[in-house]
């Protein structure tokens, strides 16, 4: 890149982005400048006119970009919840309307928590973290995904208070637990291909989709849950736009009572929580 300042190496980023149809393009190319420049996002204002020194760092993230690989992936991570946290093409990246399962979740008290299909570990990694006395389980199919988990869990400095195992969902666990979440596949194969290139091409695909039946995940945890919840205790999902209705149905159907849908900052149904009855 030609520009010699931050803030022309900024205006040439936005303007490339834009060109290659990227959707953001200035929001993009400002965490991206800010990598290369080794400034804070929020700092870069301030230091439009100093030298650039980070062309050829900022270039090669261009091209990623305008291959649509996500920015939390040419960066190796992102923020969720106020905290960092790495992914991969192994893992989901951690998104906004996730956080209103988070926000669900630590409406009331729990102390034992299970997270089925953790990913990146961004959901159990965070209730922990803003829950000191609570433990935990997350379980994933995939090592790759397990020991990115891992890495978060260490940087939240959890110590030995979540363990992470390779499963199928429930299988081989044991115990009850007071809160089990999930944000589970629920995108139908056939929607796979509109999807964003951002999501298909990158996201990997057994954390998108299980399959042709887009609520197989949602049948299985409902059919497995009250074999494993507390007396009283919660499951909090998050599911597809799309979704509420059908969720709440297997919820009721497996017993849960309190049934809510609960829409994301956009106004979107985005989790469905329930309270399972004494047993």
């Amino acid at each position: 890149m030609s520009a010699k300042t931050i803030g022309g190496a900024l205006r040439e980023a936005t303007a490339r982005l834009k060109a290659g149809g990227i959707a953001d393009p200035g929001r993009d190319a400002r965490l991206l400048l800010a990598r290369a420049a080794g400034l804070g996002a929020d700092r870069l204002r301030l230091h439009e006119a100093d030298d650039f020194q980070g062309a050829t760092a900022l270039a090669a993230m261009l091209e990623q970009r305008l291959v649509h690989m996500p920015v939390a992936m040419i960066l190796g991570g992102r923020e969720f919840w106020g905290r960092w946290f790495k992914v991969t093409t192994d893992t989901l990246v951690p998104r906004p309307e996730t956080e209103t399962l988070i926000e669900k979740a630590l409406s009331q008290p729990f102390t034992n928590l299970l997270d089925l299909g953790t990913g990146s570990g961004a959901i159990a990694v965070t209730l922990l973290a803003e829950r000191a006395c609570a433990r935990g389980i997350a379980t994933d199919i995939s090592d790759a995904a397990l020991a990115v988990a891992a890495e978060n869990a260490k940087a939240a400095d959890l110590g030995d208070r979540l363990e992470l195992r390779r499963a199928n969902w429930f299988a081989g666990l044991e115990g009850q637990f007071d809160l089990i979440v999930s944000n589970p596949p629920y995108i139908g194969r056939a929607e796979l291909a509109g999807l964003a290139p951002d999501v298909r091409n990158w996201d990997p695909e057994v954390a998108l989709s299980p399959g042709a039946d887009a609520l197989a995940a949602y049948r299985m945890i409902c059919a497995a849950a009250p074999g494993f919840l507390a007396p009283l205790g919660r499951l909090i999902v998050e599911i597809g736009a799309t979704q509420g209705a059908a969720v709440s149905e297997l919820f009721k159907e497996c017993g849960m009572q309190q049934i809510n849908v609960i829409p994301d900052l956009d106004g979107r149904d985005r989790v469905v929580s329930g309270v399972f009855s004494e047993k």
